[in-house]
């Protein structure tokens, strides 16, 4: 268990590294210059050369790499670029947001998915099955965007049930406490079934072939013989065993959903990661492009691991990926 653990984040700690290597690079080199982009629409030119020099940008890459490095190992990730503040304190506030959205959609997922793999399989072959399945396709296929758009012009344009965008409301800030609370909630909802409606189908099919897989059991058929009933069968014998792939996919779906949170936060102007990033990559504001970039990483690597965790402590006769048994 252990050395199997410490193989594993190290070989994680070398692909983060790797990768902000490659974005480093990728950033500092491509076109534009962030005091030419707007960052800092108030200097003027004959003193940008001199703000240049202070904030390091005219030293070499590798020395630009190394005091990037240093920084983020002390936990200082720098000073944005467009907004003059502690980069810490940028992504200390967007980060709650998007961890918000991501972790509702991903359990609205779930449900969703499991719903749509009992449905599939207790009727399989049915028109029920077909249409659970069609439907579900059809909305894995569909942009994020352009399903996000679409939610946005039913249930707020022409409905008006929900907010068309933001995270709370105009005047949130007068609300009482549990007002304030159904305001976040209510804006919490189209962004969250973007999310979640655009993602659930492909759990659930691999959920739908465990349930078969399990249905064929010598176990269930033993039982069926006893005269369980089919609900039963599914619900409380079928289903718990099909359980065990779904505890692979569901930790590695959660990174899947940051990344796609990234288009629906600035569809719905969601004050996350995901719209902060895309901000600061059209200002050239490199701080924050690298500080959004390793946390996105580290979450992308903690969801893989506990996903292989998870899985072997649902199941222990599972053995690690180097042949450890328990």
């Amino acid at each position: 268990m252990f050395p199997w653990l410490a193989r594993r984040l190290l070989s994680s700690l070398l692909m983060i590294v790797l990768l902000m290597t490659m974005v480093f690079a990728v950033v500092r080199l491509a076109p534009g210059d962030p005091l030419e982009a707007g960052v800092v629409e108030t200097v003027e030119s004959r003193d940008r050369e001199l703000l240049r020099q202070r904030l390091g940008l005219d030293e070499p890459l590798a020395d630009q790499y190394l005091r990037w490095v240093a920084g983020s190992l002390r936990g200082d990730w720098g000073t944005s670029l467009r907004q003059q503040r502690p980069v810490v304190d940028i992504v200390r506030e967007a980060a709650g947001p998007t961890l918000l959205l991501s972790l509702t959609a991903w359990l609205l997922h779930l449900v969703l998915a499991v719903a749509a793999a009992v449905v599939m399989a207790a009727r399989r072959g049915s028109t029920l099955d077909h249409l659970v399945g069609g439907v579900g396709l059809v909305l894995l296929s569909l942009p994020g965007f352009w399903l996000g758009l679409m939610l946005t012009l039913l249930f707020a344009r022409q409905l008006g049930w929900l907010p068309a965008g933001g995270m709370h409301g105009a005047d949130a800030a007068l609300l009482p406490a549990g007002a304030r609370l159904l305001d976040l909630l209510r804006h919490l909802v189209l962004p969250t079934l973007t999310l979640a409606l655009g993602s659930f189908m492909a759990t659930a099919r691999y959920t739908r072939a465990a349930l078969d897989e399990a249905l064929g059991q010598d176990f269930i058929l033993a039982a069926r013989a006893r005269g369980i009933g089919e609900r039963r069968l599914l619900w409380r014998h079928a289903l718990p065993h099909a359980l065990l792939p779904l505890v692979t996919l569901a930790g590695l779906q959660l990174p899947q959903l940051l990344g796609g949170a990234v288009v629906i936060e600035v569809v719905f102007g969601w004050p996350g990661l995901g719209r902060v990033a895309v901000e600061a990559i059209g200002a050239r504001d490199y701080p924050v492009v690298m500080a959004v970039t390793l946390l996105s990483a580290v979450l992308v690597t903690a969801g893989s691991l506990l996903a292989d965790l998870g899985y072997r402590r649902a199941d222990p006769r599972v053995g690690l990926s180097d042949g450890v048994t328990p």
